[in-house]
């Protein structure tokens, strides 16, 4: 074996043995007596795009809560860059580099487009105000409609703004890993692409996402693996493009509708 391929071969398996960003081991939730999540494990690693998809109430939504902590786990591990986190607080999870772009957005509708950036930099507080600005910049760069209406109020502004700025505020608390609930719901096909296209730049930033995607097609896309989560389990797994062709996946979610949407989209 030439120097040229062993150098090739220890990469692949330094990043094969490489401990991933998150790792989530038989992730259980409950609502009351409803189990809403059973024996969910997944991976994620940096500068990869992990995508959940299934139909509605099949819980996505909730896994990313529990995720974030912001629903108690009824078992289960989470671990975030090798750090154990199933118990830990949101505070303690935020300041890890876990962020979640919630599907309403949860935007301060009173306070204008910087403010609320501003406010996804409030574990940097103590930084100055040059830092600041800098991170505010990067966010221009990626999003120049929001430099536009910095001084408006968020509650002024289009859905697709509302969106960009919920994801510019993610990103000012600079996460490892950025998780993101429904990104493409109610927006116009344009906007859509547009948000596929910054999450892809993300990617080669080396941020790490785990999205969760209405628009099946468009997700598998994207993503470099998939979840098929149904009835709070995962039944499916394994890299996006196989699942994309998997005559199940293509039945289940990838009508012509979806297909439709997804040319518009990536």
């Amino acid at each position: 074996m030439s120097q040229t391929h062993r150098a090739i071969a220890a990469s692949a398996v330094n990043v094969a043995a490489a401990e991933p960003l998150l790792q989530v081991d038989n992730l259980a939730v409950a609502y009351g007596s409803v189990e809403a999540l059973s024996d969910v494990s997944l991976r994620v690693a940096a500068g990869e795009i992990v995508t959940v998809i299934g139909p509605n109430g099949a819980g996505k939504s909730t896994l990313l809560g529990a995720l974030m902590g912001v629903l108690p786990a009824r078992s289960g591990t989470l671990r975030l860059g090798g750090e154990a986190m199933h118990d830990a607080p949101v505070a303690r999870r935020v300041g890890a580099g876990l962020s979640l772009v919630p599907e309403t957005r949860a935007l301060f509708g009173t306070l204008s487009v910087e403010d609320n950036l501003r406010l996804g930099a409030y574990r940097f507080r103590q930084e100055s105000a040059s830092s600041h600005r800098q991170a505010l910049e990067q966010v221009f760069e990626l999003f120049p409609r929001l430099r536009e209406r910095q001084r408006q109020q968020a509650a002024t502004l289009s859905g697709g703004e509302r969106q960009m700025l919920a994801l510019g505020r993610a990103l000012m608390g600079r996460p490892q890993l950025l998780m993101l609930d429904e990104p493409s719901l109610g927006l116009a096909p344009l906007i859509v692409r547009d948000i596929f296209r910054i999450l892809n730049e993300l990617r080669q930033r080396g941020v790490a996402i785990l999205l969760v995607e209405q628009n099946a097609r468009a997700a598998l896309r994207l993503a470099d693996r998939a979840h098929v989560l149904e009835l709070g389990r995962v039944v499916m797994s394994g890299p996006a493009a196989e699942l994309a062709n998997d005559p199940r996946i293509v039945e289940a979610y990838l009508g012509q509708h979806s297909a439709h949407q997804a040319r518009l989209a990536v």
